[in-house]
């Protein structure tokens, strides 16, 4: 995925993200750091199409997107999971995976699939989503998103209210199947140490625009340089 001089806001031509630029490579995690309200939020709904831009071009495998489609976004091959996760909270776990296969003869096999990643939902296929806990939640989220096959998957804070040893957990996952699927992820992550220890490559946001980006080992290896960015140094 790519994206070139992308800005975009909530009220026409008054952009919360200015002109970035950021590409994405298959079988790498990106992540996404930045202090809240840096506009992280509303790239990745740029990105999928659920915020209309008010200039430049998102591309998937080379091919543009038109501004504000989330369902050609979708086709195209990129998939969100938003921070709320937008589960149907009344459904039941199975219910919710298989609303992603449109397939029919497709649904047992998809649900099974996304069990041998995360095993935990096992159990609790016949229990609401709106019953499941915040770790379960998210496995959940990230299975339906991955049902629909993504090239590109955008994930929105992946680890919010989670205890760490779940997030733990479900990084590991993600990085294996980032790497076997060959999936590009974009990753916004508060936790900036968690994020950079799971991640290719990073790109720090601050006031909409793109303030630093590198390999995720040289802000490793430079924390100040995380802290310069965020503080605008």
């Amino acid at each position: 995925m790519e994206c070139r001089g992308l800005s975009a806001g909530y009220v026409k031509q008054r952009p919360c993200v200015r002109e970035v630029d950021l590409a994405l490579t298959a079988g790498e995690i990106t992540c996404l750091l930045g202090p809240n309200g840096a506009g992280k939020t509303t790239l990745l709904m740029a990105l999928s199409g659920l915020v209309p831009r008010d200039a430049g071009e998102v591309l998937v495998g080379g091919n543009g997107i038109g501004s504000g489609r989330p369902r050609e976004t979708v086709r195209a091959g990129m998939v969100l999971v938003p921070d709320d996760r937008a589960l149907f909270r009344q459904l039941t776990t199975r219910q919710n995976l298989q609303l992603a296969i449109a397939d029919r003869a497709r649904r047992r096999s998809g649900v099974e699939q996304i069990l041998e990643y995360f095993p935990a939902l096992e159990k609790r296929l016949g229990v609401a989503a709106g019953r499941l806990s915040g770790g379960e939640q998210q496995m959940l989220a990230i299975g339906r998103a991955l049902l629909q096959r993504p090239k590109v998957l955008l994930i929105d804070e992946l680890s919010m209210g989670l205890a760490p040893v779940i997030v733990t957990e479900i990084l590991a996952v993600l990085r294996t199947l980032t790497t076997e699927e060959q999936l590009s992820v974009l990753l916004v992550e508060q936790h900036v140490h968690l994020a950079l220890g799971v991640a290719d490559r990073a790109a720090i946001l601050v006031h909409g625009h793109i303030a630093d980006q590198d390999t995720a080992l040289a802000f490793r290896d430079d924390p100040e340089r995380v802290e310069r960015a965020y503080l605008g140094g």
